[in-house]
């Protein structure tokens, strides 16, 4: 977490506890998902294997589902360059470390990943429905990136 959003944070919690008259002190920070939500809802959403996930992220289908950032269409994309190696590379080392997804066996660096790809393939799966139904689309591919495939559900 950013040094920012965490002094921000502490500030806040110390805020709300000392005026909790103060709209929404009680609920701000119970939105936080706790771990063993997190690991649920990121057990459910990357219904991919480690290995058809990192073969899937060295396709050509892979690399071409973020934005171009020459503009052109040409070369690797910007989510792919900077995100997906890393993002998607992070789950297939998660599910290859921990096969049997024993919640013990996650560590803090886990997690706080596991958060971002719950956050993201929630937010796209309700934002688009394409992803759902054509396997071409940008969508479908981009939370193929993150270890969802539509098709699977």
């Amino acid at each position: 977490m950013p040094t920012v959003l965490l002094y921000s944070s502490i500030m806040l919690r110390r805020l709300f506890s000392t005026h909790p008259h103060l709209p929404f002190s009680n609920t701000l920070f119970s939105m936080v998902k706790d771990k063993s939500t997190v690991i649920s809802e990121f057990n459910d959403l990357v219904n991919m294997t480690p290995a058809a996930l990192e073969q899937w992220l060295h396709t050509s289908a892979s690399t071409g589902a973020g934005w171009h950032k020459d503009g052109d269409g040409d070369g690797e994309t910007v989510g792919h360059e900077r995100q997906v190696p890393k993002c998607g590379r992070h789950i297939v080392d998660i599910l290859q470390r921990n096969p049997s997804r024993d919640p013990s066996k996650y560590g803090e660096d886990d997690i706080a990943h596991m958060r971002k790809v719950v956050s993201y393939c929630k937010r796209h799966l309700a934002q688009e429905e394409a992803a759902k139904q054509n396997t071409e689309s940008k969508s479908y591919k981009s939370l193929k990136n993150w270890g969802h495939d539509a098709q699977l559900e």
